[in-house]
């Protein structure tokens, strides 16, 4: 991807990632890489190029350069996602990592509340890629304390450590106000607090509580009351999404498509892979940006989900 558009190399999408407060989608073209800033308010457009390749594993190309199934999140062949798990903290597979991890409590909508854990490093980064909409840190310590702390506050109070996607999405559109948001993460961490000299881990420093919001950086309050009403299903040859960028929460874009208003969700994981070139046509090389360009492009030609229907709709949306 160029500024002018026009490249001979091929640059594949990696996804989205939250480095700050602002989105950036990120590319790659062998060694290469390069990421987008992404602005609420601006016009994103993009058409999809050839077939979907594995992305590979630790950031080294696939071997075999195999194509991937267009509705996978992982985008990587058999092999590859083997090779990546090996070598994954969040798999559970890395015992003796020496950094500092961080475990957390985060709030994605009501009901809606887990526990998790993060390099001290990165920051809050991984609560952003989450879509975590208002978290605070628990404690501090080694990986293997920080990884007991979650099992003790996943069997003394029921804290899961996953929430689906699809449940996170279905409610940003109706999310209580800010004053309330909180509350649930603030009872947490009190239950939590309470089971120090109970099973909590004496090498994990407990932190005090700090919710923090994320609604503003994730753009929530540009979204009407419900939502968006369809999802992204998967990515097909030839098939263009365009739209106004509105939101973005973990790895989802809410794009207004049309006059119309209605937003659809994208989940980047599903860029993963695919070369993709300008809506209109023009340069190789990612998405299409300035103002303007959702209403010149008012098109989303991939099959979608209706959101609260269970339906699948193919073609133009």
């Amino acid at each position: 991807m160029t500024a002018s558009g026009v490249c001979d190399v091929t640059w594949r999408c990696t996804g989205l990632r939250w480095p700050g407060d602002a989105p950036e989608l990120g590319w790659r073209s062998g060694p290469d890489r390069r990421a987008s800033v992404l602005a609420y308010g601006s016009g994103l457009g993009f058409r999809a190029v050839g077939g979907r390749t594995c992305i590979g594993a630790r950031e080294n190309d696939c071997p075999l350069g195999a194509t991937v199934p267009g509705r996978g999140t992982g985008a990587r062949c058999p092999e590859c996602a083997r090779l990546d798990r090996a070598h994954s903290v969040a798999a559970d597979t890395v015992a003796d990592d020496p950094r500092t991890y961080r475990v957390y409590l985060a709030w994605f909508g009501p009901g809606m509340v887990k526990v998790g854990i993060t390099a001290e490093e990165r920051g809050a980064a991984r609560l952003r890629e989450q879509g975590a909409v208002v978290f605070s840190w628990l404690g501090r310590g080694p990986l293997m304390a920080a990884r007991r702390t979650e099992e003790v506050l996943r069997a003394a109070l029921g804290v899961p450590d996953r929430i689906p996607y699809a449940r996170k999405r279905a409610v940003r559109g109706v999310l209580p106000e800010a004053g309330e948001r909180g509350a649930e993460l603030a009872d947490l961490y009190g239950r939590a607090a309470a089971l120090e000299g109970r099973g909590w881990p004496e090498s994990l420093e407990r932190l005090p509580y700090g919710a923090v919001d994320h609604a503003g950086p994730f753009g929530l309050g540009n979204l009407e009351a419900g939502g968006a009403v369809a999802a992204v299903r998967e990515l097909v040859a030839g098939g263009v999404v365009t739209g106004r960028l509105v939101a973005a929460a973990g790895p989802d874009l809410h794009l207004v498509t049309g006059d119309s208003g209605a937003v659809v969700v994208l989940d980047t994981r599903l860029m993963t892979g695919w070369e993709l070139v300008r809506a209109g046509g023009g340069g190789r090389g990612g998405m299409h940006g300035g103002d303007g360009a959702g209403d010149r492009f008012p098109a989303v030609s991939v099959p979608v989900d209706v959101l609260g229907r269970g339906g699948v709709q193919d073609g133009l949306f």
